[in-house]
Order: C-alpha cells, then sequence, then structure tokens
C-alpha cells in the first residue's frame, strides 16, 4: 500500500515537473525563415508599399486578400526589416484592424520601421471563422 502511495507521488511529480516544463518553452519566434505559425497563411495575399516617413522611418501600407471561402479573424501581420545579407534587422506584430471577410480584403498600415533596403510583410497567425459573419 505505501508502495502504491509513493508510485502515484512519482508519476504525479513527473506530470507536474512535465507540465512546468511544457510551460517554460519558448514558442516559434518570428524570423527571415520563419514568417508564419499557420501552414494556411499561403491563403492570403498581401500587396504593400514601403513609403518613407518624416523622420527618416518607413511607413507599410497595403492589404490582405484572402482566397479562404470564410472569415479569418484575429488576423497578425509581421513585419520585417531586413538588411542587405537578408539579415532580420526589426521585426514588428501587428494586428490587423478587423475581420477578413471570405474572399475579401483588408488595409492595413504599419507606422515606424526602421530604413532598410527590404522589408517582408507576412500573416503570422490567425483564425477561420467558420460559419460565416
Amino acid at each position: 500500500m505505501i508502495v502504491g502511495k509513493m508510485a502515484r507521488s512519482i508519476v504525479a511529480a513527473g506530470m507536474l515537473i512535465a507540465a512546468l516544463a511544457g510551460c517554460a518553452t519558448t514558442g516559434t519566434q518570428p524570423s527571415a525563415s520563419v514568417t508564419s505559425l499557420n501552414p494556411q497563411a499561403k491563403s492570403f495575399k498581401i500587396v504593400w508599399e514601403a513609403t518613407p516617413e518624416r523622420d527618416g522611418e518607413r511607413r507599410l501600407q497595403g492589404y490582405v486578400e484572402s482566397s479562404l471561402g470564410e472569415p479569418a479573424t484575429r488576423v497578425e501581420l509581421l513585419a520585417l526589416a531586413l538588411d542587405a545579407s537578408g539579415n532580420v534587422t526589426a521585426q514588428r506584430l501587428v494586428w490587423l484592424p478587423a475581420t477578413i471577410p471570405g474572399l475579401g480584403r483588408v488595409y492595413f498600415d504599419i507606422p515606424k520601421m526602421p530604413a532598410a533596403p527590404e522589408y517582408r510583410v507576412s500573416v503570422w497567425s490567425f483564425d477561420r471563422l467558420k460559419g460565416g459573419m
């Protein structure tokens, strides 16, 4: 009976340690090669341009167009500034201001990106809204 209680305690302690270790690990981080958390991000077309701001920074403006037949909500964009070698020099995660309707588009504006030779904008994450809006 004591052995059974001890075994249950060891199993419970092991489960607790595993759970805590899972909480302590870092999630996927954006980089030049990791630009989305969702493989279905290919369902979005992003059209944008970088325009200069008065302070030397850049403003990335454009739209995200969805080829999904249902709305996409909680859409988070990843904006990257890259140096001439393709290394990330700055990044920003920003939320789209609205839900993208099925087969629709939503405009975005990302101010205050540092000046860089190249930029990338991608859909970092999103949720599909089943059943429409």
